[in-house]
């Protein structure tokens, strides 16, 4: 294990927001006859609509911001974080995610709303999941977060996006994670993984 750094995405990756979603998406009378399903299927739905690309905005706003208490911590997480403390694998969380969404009358702080969430679920105790703050990194833009990938000398990274893996910029030496739970189809170059027991396994499953 001595060696290994790995990144990790934030939203929809150790985050999950597909049931408040739902809630907003009712609330907001948006899709009130659909059977929700994940938050990617949701979005995509939404983003038919009239305006339909403002109000997805609007909804993640809320998702990221003033709801984000809503949201839960996918199964699997902090086994995967135990682990890697337990076997001396470094982790860092590096995430894409501006400070205010303009869609926003509220001004959540979305940065800040998101360390409030990882404190609340026990990431930075050392009986907790056992993660520095200190190793939590913000970026702006998608390629300031592949430059913070690369920076950081990450051998492995973990994403819901294939987008990032597909960017020029993305380092060539890190093993690229694709955490799907309905993918079927990865690019080449990328582990499709489904669950988190998976991406243990892959990480600690031979030790």
């Amino acid at each position: 294990m001595a060696g290994r750094i790995c990144g990790v995405d934030f939203d929809n990756t150790i985050v999950s927001y597909d049931e408040v979603l739902a809630r907003i998406v009712r609330e907001r009378g948006l899709l009130d006859s659909f059977d929700f399903g994940t938050k990617r299927t949701i979005r995509d739905r939404i983003r038919q609509l009239p305006d339909g690309e403002i109000e997805w905005q609007k909804c993640q706003a809320l998702l990221y911001g003033s709801r984000i208490g809503e949201a839960k911590l996918i199964d699997g997480v902090p086994q995967f974080f135990r682990l890697c403390g337990g076997r001396g694998v470094k982790v860092y969380v590096i995430s894409h995610k501006t400070e205010v969404s303009q869609f926003d009358t509220a001004g959540v702080n979305l940065r800040q709303a998101a360390l409030g969430w990882m404190t609340a679920n026990r990431f930075f105790e050392r009986d907790g999941l056992g993660l520095d703050p200190q190793d939590v990194f913000f970026a702006g833009t998608r390629v300031e977060k592949i430059d913070r990938i690369a920076a950081l000398g990450c051998t492995h990274f973990i994403d819901d996006l294939e987008e990032t893996f597909l960017e020029a910029t993305f380092p060539n030496t890190t093993r690229r994670i694709l955490y799907e739970p309905g993918g079927d189809a990865p690019p080449p170059g990328v582990k499709l993984m489904k669950t988190w027991q998976e991406i243990s396994d892959y990480f600690f499953g031979t030790d």
